[in-house]
């Protein structure tokens, strides 16, 4: 599969149009310095110890400009849940179309969700910490998160819809359970920060397809013990 563009992706409306002009691009600009400025703090110092002052020192901006694309440091947060949600978008509609096999298709969607995540293992612990002590996130990240398993509930019909997940269980759960998995594999690596990411959730994914998979029917031929 085509891999998706990153960078575009920091834009929660999915990227500047082509032929954006030049003031849209240094705003961009501005945004993605101030976006990739805060994940790199708050991997390094935690999501509470980080100040708007240090994302705007880090990212060379004047503290005043912070607040004109965010309105504070939890909506950078917010941000990068958006970001992610673009590539779950992307890949609903790729699959509408694509002929790739759902297997290799949840493979790549589970490599590209982790892709930032995977450079930096503080990042997911802070990315938690931010989740778990503020009630601002909190609530927002519940609704993206059923945004989310919807999207991923789409993705597991289309599966269904081809034969290549078993229809006796929702749609809906299967996504949960690809998720939960997702999740808490990154949630379990992130303690080690190893190179191993990619081993993990291709080894995750293997023994849990073989819940997703129809089951074979039963012949009448069959042998009776």
């Amino acid at each position: 599969m085509t891999e998706l563009n990153e960078q575009q992706l920091i834009e929660t409306g999915g990227g500047l149009p082509e032929g954006a002009d030049r003031r849209s691009r240094r705003s961009a600009e501005t945004r993605e310095r101030l976006f990739l400025a805060a994940m790199g703090l708050f991997a390094e110092k935690g999501f509470a110890e980080t100040t708007v002052e240090d994302i705007t020192n880090a990212a060379d901006v004047g503290k005043g400009t912070f607040f004109n694309y965010f309105p504070s440091k939890e909506h950078l947060l917010i941000a990068f849940s958006d970001m992610q949600l673009g590539k779950m978008e992307r890949f609903v509609e790729y699959a509408r179309s694509s002929k790739e096999p759902m297997r290799e298709f949840f493979r790549s969607l589970s490599q590209q969700l982790t892709a930032e995540p995977a450079k930096k293992p503080d990042m997911v612990r802070a990315l938690l910490q931010a989740n778990l002590s503020s009630p601002t996130v909190r609530d927002v990240m519940r609704k993206k998160n059923a945004h989310g398993e919807g999207l991923m509930a789409q993705l597991v019909q289309i599966g269904q819809d081809r034969g290549e997940f078993r229809r006796d269980v929702p749609a809906v759960e299967i996504a949960r359970v690809f998720r939960q998995m997702t999740f808490g594999t990154l949630l379990l690596w992130s303690v080690y920060g190893d190179d191993s990411l990619a081993e993990r959730l291709e080894r995750a994914i293997d023994i849990l397809w073989t819940g997703f998979v129809p089951r074979e029917p039963v012949t009448s031929g069959a042998a009776k013990s």
